[in-house]
């Protein structure tokens, strides 16, 4: 409870709530087997239920774990209509996996200064060895062109993604970049998947209505054109 409650508390520092559609109350819920996830009950239409499968005492497991299915939370995709769909499932993930990247970090400059478990500030080194292992992959994936002829290449393949996928190595790390120097990009998250298409609108359609979800809720609105810009779409 300590961890996930400091993992909360410094990925919305600074971060303005606009969504009109968050839940009253998380439910965390450690399971020994399956993937981390938010599962998409039935039982209480007010509570966002979010799976975690760590180890013994792995906090930075579960700092990374959590962060993601928060950012999915966060994201408007917690209720039991979230089923992830094709064709922008993909893009969802690289959103919440740039928070959960963005929260690694803070976390481990919080858990230094101010530990939550008595002398164990040099658990921060732990939190950041792990968010190398976590952004290696991704670093691995980036071209040497730009994200968006990256984009222009890979879009076939993208968009017939649905259900659950892999967050993609370009775009999360150009999307963490603006979440890490603009809390604003963060808050912007909140206003996903408020139209009844969700992912399965077309992109250029996704960031049209992502960026009047923004004006509808009064949410700052920058990410999208961010996003918009970083994948070369018009």
């Amino acid at each position: 409870m300590r961890v996930v409650s400091r993992v909360r508390d410094v990925s919305l520092s600074g971060v303005s709530l606009f969504s009109d559609r968050q839940p009253n109350r998380l439910r965390i819920e450690s399971r020994s087997a399956d993937f981390p996830a938010i599962w998409l009950h039935n039982e209480d239409a007010d509570l966002a239920w979010v799976l975690v499968v760590i180890g013994d005492c792995a906090w930075a497991q579960l700092a990374y774990q959590f962060g993601h299915e928060l950012g999915h939370v966060l994201a408007n995709s917690w209720d039991r209509l979230a089923v992830p769909r094709a064709p922008c499932v993909w893009l969802e993930e690289c959103l919440v996996e740039a928070f959960t990247l963005r929260g690694l970090s803070l976390l481990a400059a919080s858990w230094e200064r101010d530990p939550p478990f008595a002398n164990d500030a040099d658990y921060a080194n732990a939190i950041r060895e792990h968010l190398d292992y976590r952004i290696k992959p991704y670093a691995a994936q980036a071209p040497s062109e730009s994200c968006a002829a990256w984009f222009h290449k890979a879009r076939a393949a993208l968009d017939l993604q649905g259900g659950e996928s892999s967050a993609e190595g370009p775009a999360t790390l150009g999307i963490l970049a603006h979440l890490k120097n603009d809390s604003e990009c963060v808050a912007d998250l909140g206003a996903l998947n408020r139209w009844p298409a969700r992912s399965a609108a077309p992109l250029e359609d996704y960031l049209m209505l992502w960026e009047q979800s923004c004006a509808e809720i009064g949410a700052p609105g920058r990410l999208p054109g961010h996003v918009r810009r970083l994948l070369g779409v018009r």
